[in-house]
């Protein structure tokens, strides 16, 4: 593209679209309305077409302003409302999380798999469990009443449940905003993970303790790290954007997956609140070790039932966790 000669074609356009917009709060003829109208789009058009192919910051910024001063002129202003969050909690938010299983779901399961490899060999090499630490440590983390299961009554279970829920949701939040540099950093929130739990099954399992460990683990553990999946895989899955975007200019795409990404931390952060809670209040408390399983158990069921059921039927009409259509921007048609 030439841009001054792109410039040039549609410098007059641009002038009539301002010229309009300073008279928006003037009465306008039909006529002007119509025009505004056809300006606004076409301007829309043309800032998609000039930030894919021929970028120009001062011109760019210009006709930005331009497009949402036009578009609030347009369409008026929107305030979020009950209904928007109605519709995020019911149809975009399990939507996008059902869009994105088949990135979350594979790393769930070969997270398993490691973990279970490593703790097995934690367990089965004294070496490598008295490199992790000294034998009076060891002892003290694994014996009853040790650390492992002090942990979960360390604090006031309000002041725990925060504690958790803040640390987690940077966690996924981490996974989230940084999946963009080819989910690199994404692979090494999960490897720190998958090790350090692994050296609790390890580590329990040598001390003939490993049902006490699940029985602490499991009740908050499934669904705090089905989140913590969730928001890896679609770490994941803007990495891979970034490498092919498909049939999008990969800014669009990178825009498109990265609004839905947005989307998923508000979503994630709910879920780990109530595993934030479950952990505070449940893992500690004296219930039998089967009912706080259970607890733990009937979570993350009813939080797959919301993906796959909730989820799939809403990606099946058309929803993608993105905006609505109405709140972004316009963009060009690209050939596939």
């Amino acid at each position: 593209m030439d841009l001054d000669v792109f410039t040039a074609a549609h410098r007059a356009e641009w002038d009539r679209l301002e010229a309009l917009l300073r008279r928006r709060r003037a009465r306008l003829s039909g006529a002007e309305v119509d025009e505004l109208v056809a300006l606004y789009q076409r301007t829309a058009t043309q800032l998609s077409q000039l930030r894919s192919s021929a970028p120009d910051p001062a011109l760019i910024n210009r006709l930005t302003n331009l497009v949402a001063r036009a578009r609030s002129a347009v369409v008026g202003t929107r305030k979020a409302t009950w209904r928007d969050a109605l519709h995020f909690f019911t149809a975009a938010f399990p939507a996008a999380c059902y869009r994105t299983r088949r990135w979350w779901v594979p790393t769930a399961l070969v997270f398993t798999l490691l973990t279970a490899a490593f703790g097995w060999w934690i367990a089965a090499n004294p070496e490598v469990q008295l490199a992790m630490a000294a034998p009076e440590q060891l002892r003290e983390m694994t014996r009853p009443g040790g650390s492992y299961e002090t942990y979960y009554s360390s604090s006031p279970a309000a002041a725990f449940s925060a504690q958790v829920w803040t640390n987690n949701a940077q966690v996924a939040g981490l996974s989230l905003a940084f999946g963009v540099l080819l989910g690199l950093p994404v692979l090494w929130v999960l490897l720190q993970n998958m090790l350090n739990l692994a050296a609790g099954v390890g580590l329990m399992a040598s001390a003939d303790r490993l049902d006490v460990f699940l029985g602490l683990v499991l009740p908050h553990g499934l669904l705090e790290l089905t989140a913590v999946f969730v928001a890896a895989g679609v770490g994941l899955r803007l990495g891979w954007t970034v490498i092919d975007p498909g049939p999008r200019t990969r800014s669009s795409a990178l825009a498109q997956e990265g609004r839905a990404a947005i989307g998923m931390a508000v979503g994630l952060a709910f879920v780990l609140l109530v595993s934030g809670l479950i952990e505070g209040f449940v893992t500690p408390s004296g219930l039998p070790t089967w009912a706080r399983v259970a607890i733990g158990v009937l979570a993350e069921v009813a939080f797959l039932a919301y993906v796959f059921v909730v989820g799939r039927r809403a990606a099946a009409a058309g929803e993608t966790g993105d905006l609505a259509a109405a709140d972004r921007a316009a963009e060009a048609p690209v050939a596939a």
